[in-house]
């Protein structure tokens, strides 16, 4: 960690510099996102379904459905990218932690990895004619194993972000006090329950959260890949100098987007979900 005094010296030298450059990406992010809204077919909800289109498959039996609208993402990644948002949020309202989580919690998140590729290996071979082994797949639990892969990401990602972002920085993990991560367990508990439900007052909004969040984690992590390539690793102390790393994220985010999507529509010829 860099000392205050230092950090200000360094940010009232560069913040000037950064202004053009600041100004240029704000620029090439309009432009990124306006050609992915003239790309892409009309109509709001195709343009939330269609966040999900980059990332996942979207196998209509394997996603949720909202009468005739489905989910940006399967069950599986819903649940990761739901997960691993709720966790990030969780953290977001405490200090500025940046040890990474005690061994106990990765053990527990450790073991919901495993379950998700056991469960997606599963998945997996049922589509094999005539393959019986094994447990049939339902969307249950790919929601639970995915949930439980996107609290890991979120617990590393948070930590990972402060430590990496902030020059004030604190060395405590968001779990040393055991109740925080029951607590976290209990929350992503209740979002299963509620998605499974089905109930349109939560599903909806879930569904068109779950394609948002693509957004957010990939913002989140482009942005600290910006941080550690342009060398402002712990340079800063607010959210208004982090401006540039956070544009350069998420133009980084649209441009996956963009050539991951035009590469999927150039292999299959649909912007629909896959039909299997």
């Amino acid at each position: 960690m860099i000392a205050e005094n230092q950090v200000q010296g360094y940010v009232e030298k560069v913040d000037k510099n950064d202004q053009p450059w600041i100004v240029a990406l704000a620029i090439l992010l309009a432009i990124l996102v306006a050609t992915w809204l003239l790309l892409t077919p009309p109509g709001w909800w195709e343009k939330v379904r269609l966040l999900g289109y980059a990332v996942c498959h979207q196998i209509s039996a394997r996603s949720f459905h909202y009468h005739d609208l489905q989910s940006p993402l399967c069950a599986r990644c819903t649940g990761m990218y739901l997960g691993g948002l709720l966790a990030l949020v969780f953290q977001a309202f405490q200090e500025r932690k940046g040890r990474f989580p005690p061994a106990w919690v990765f053990v527990i998140l450790g073991g919901f990895f495993i379950w998700f590729g056991i469960d997606g290996v599963n998945s997996f071979l049922h589509f094999i004619p005539g393959f019986t082994y094994g447990w049939q797949p339902s969307n249950l639990f790919r929601l639970i194993t995915g949930t439980g892969v996107g609290l890991g990401i979120g617990a590393v990602l948070a930590p990972l972000f402060n430590q990496t972002a902030w020059a004030n920085w604190i060395n405590r993990s968001f779990f040393e006090k055991w109740y925080c991560f029951l607590l976290l367990l209990f929350l992503a508990a209740l979002m299963v329950v509620g998605v499974y439900s089905q109930q349109p007052l939560i599903l909806l909004p879930a569904m068109v959260l779950s394609g948002l969040s693509i957004v957010i984690l990939l913002g989140a992590l482009h942005t600290l890949i910006a941080l550690m390539v342009t060398g402002r690793t712990n340079r800063q102390l607010t959210w208004k100098q982090m401006r540039l790393p956070l544009l350069v994220g998420l133009d980084l985010v649209f441009i996956q987007i963009l050539v991951t999507s035009l590469l999927r529509f150039w292999l299959t010829g649909t912007w629909a979900p896959l039909d299997l």
